[in-house]
C-alpha cells in the first residue's frame, strides 16, 4: 500500500506540488487564527481603572468587559495592595497616578490572569470587594475594591506621597433641622385625646428650646405651626440649608394598645437604592452634592460613597440617641433600632434619622406625649444625644449595615 502511494507521488508535476503546498498553507493560517479567536474570544480585557475619594476612604473601580474572579494577593499590609483577575487580560497594560489612599496604580500581564496593584499613599486595607455585571446604563462589568484608612505607617518609597489634603473646619455651629411630622390635612395617628400632628409640633418646639439654650446649634424647623409640608419639602429643607443632622419626630401607632417603647430608623438599602435614582434622576444633579461634573461615571462614585457615608454616621447617631433614650428610662421597643426607605430619610448628603416618640395608641405612651414636663425630660435626652454625637465625632462608627430588621 505504502508503495503504491509512494509511486503516485513520484507521477505528480509541478501543478500538483504547487497545490498541495497552498492548501497546506491555508489549512496552517485558518487553525493559526481559529486558535487565537478562541482564545481572545474566552478572555476579555481590563478597559480602565477609576478612583473615587472620600476623606479616610477610597473606591477603586476597574472596568472588564467580560465577568473576572478577584483574588487577593496583598491586602495593604506592605504599602500595597494587589489582586488577581482570573479571566481577564491587562489589554495595552495600565498605569497612573491614582487618588485619595491609592498613589499609584499598575494593570500587568501575570500567567493567564491580570495583576493589579495599587501603591498606597496612606496606610490602608480592603474593605470590602465585590463585581457589578452591566446595568444602570453601564454596558461592562466592574470589579470594586472599597479601602479604608487604618492609620498604619506606610513602607517608603521612591515616589513621595501627596499631602492628604484636611477637611475644612466648619466656622459656624452646626446646623439642626428639626421636623415635626404631619401638619394641617394631615393628622397622622390618633389615640384617645390627641393627635399625632399636635405632638410633634409640641415636641419639636421644646427639642429647639433645649438645643438653644446653651448657644452651641443653630436650630430650623421644617413647620412651626399646624400646617403640611410635603415630605420631599422637608428634605429639600435639610439639603439647602446645608444641615449637618436631620431630624423628624413622630408618634407610633398599633392595633394592640398594649404596644408601647420608642424606636429609631435609618435609611434601608433598598430606601439607598431609591435615593440614588431619585436624586439622579435631573441632568445637573452632580452640582447639587458640588461633585466635579466631568465624568458621570466618576460622580456616580462619589455619589455612593456620599451616601454610604451618611448612612454611617446616621446609625452612629441613632445609636448614641438611643443609648441617651434609655439612660433616661424611656420605654424602647424590643427592636429599637430600624431601618426603612422613608421619603425623608432619602438626603444623600445629611445624616437623618426618624424618631418615633411612643404610640400614641397606648395609654401610657400618650399621657407622656401629651404631658409638658415629660415631653421636656424626652426632649433634653434627644438633646443630650445630639450633644454627645457632636462632641465625640470620632468615637467608633456603627456602619449602615448593622442597623436591626423593621418589624
Amino acid at each position: 500500500m505504502s508503495g503504491r502511494v509512494l509511486t503516485g507521488l513520484m507521477r505528480w508535476g509541478a501543478k500538483e506540488w504547487a497545490m498541495t503546498a497552498l492548501a497546506f498553507v491555508v489549512i496552517c493560517v485558518v487553525g493559526l487564527f481559529a486558535t487565537r479567536g478562541f482564545a481572545w474570544g474566552a478572555q476579555g480585557d481590563v478597559l480602565a481603572v477609576r478612583f473615587g475619594a472620600d476623606g479616610d476612604r477610597t473606591r477603586v473601580v476597574i472596568d472588564l468587559d467580560k465577568s473576572a474572579q478577584g483574588r487577593v494577593i496583598d491586602a495593604g499590609g506592605e504599602g500595597r495592595v494587589v489582586l488577581a483577575l482570573n479571566g481577564v487580560a491587562p489589554g495595552r497594560g495600565l498605569n497612573g497616578g491614582g487618588s485619595g489612599l491609592v498613589r499609584s496604580y499598575e494593570v500587568t500581564s501575570s500567567g493567564g490572569s491580570s495583576r493589579v496593584q495599587l501603591e498606597l499613599a496612606r496606610g490602608s486595607e480592603i474593605e470590602r470587594r465585590f463585581l457589578l455585571p452591566p446595568g444602570d446604563g453601564v454596558s461592562h462589568y466592574r470589579y470594586v475594591v472599597d479601602l479604608k484608612a487604618t492609620g498604619a505607617a506606610v513602607r517608603a518609597s521612591t515616589t513621595p506621597a501627596p499631602r492628604p489634603s484636611a477637611p475644612p473646619r466648619r466656622a459656624e455651629r452646626p446646623l439642626i433641622v428639626i421636623d415635626a411630622g404631619h401638619g394641617g390635612n394631615d393628622p397622622g395617628a390618633s389615640g384617645a385625646r390627641a393627635q399625632e400632628k399636635q405632638v410633634t409640633l409640641a415636641a419639636a418646639l421644646a427639642l429647639k428650646t433645649e438645643l438653644e439654650k446653651n448657644g452651641r446649634y443653630r436650630v430650623r424647623l421644617t413647620r412651626s405651626d399646624d400646617r403640611y409640608v410635603d415630605l420631599y419639602r422637608r428634605v429639600s429643607i435639610a439639603r439647602q440649608s446645608d444641615a449637618d443632622l436631620f431630624i423628624s419626630l413622630h408618634a407610633d401607632a398599633g392595633a394592640d394598645p398594649a404596644l408601647r417603647g420608642a424606636s429609631v430608623y435609618t435609611l434601608s438599602e433598598q430606601g439607598a437604592g431609591r435615593a440614588v435614582r431619585e436624586f439622579t434622576r435631573g441632568d445637573n444633579w452632580h452640582r447639587e452634592l458640588h461633585l466635579p461634573g466631568r465624568d458621570p461615571s466618576v460622580d456616580r462614585i462619589l455619589l455612593d460613597m456620599t451616601q454610604r457615608a451618611t448612612q454611617n454616621r446616621s446609625a452612629q447617631f441613632a445609636r448614641v440617641l438611643l443609648t441617651h433614650l434609655e439612660g433616661s428610662d424611656q420605654p424602647l421597643l424590643r427592636r429599637s433600632h430600624r431601618d426603612a426607605g422613608l421619603a425623608v430619610l432619602l438626603a444623600p448628603d445629611v445624616p437623618a434619622v426618624l424618631l418615633e416618640m411612643g404610640f400614641i395608641t397606648n395609654p401610657e405612651d400618650e399621657r407622656l406625649l401629651t404631658d409638658e414636663r415629660a415631653r421636656r425630660r424626652l426632649m433634653k435626652s434627644v438633646a443630650d444625644g445630639i450633644d454627645r454625637y457632636f462632641r465625640e465625632p470620632s468615637a467608633p462608627m456603627m456602619t449602615a449595615s448593622n442597623t436591626g430588621a423593621t418589624g
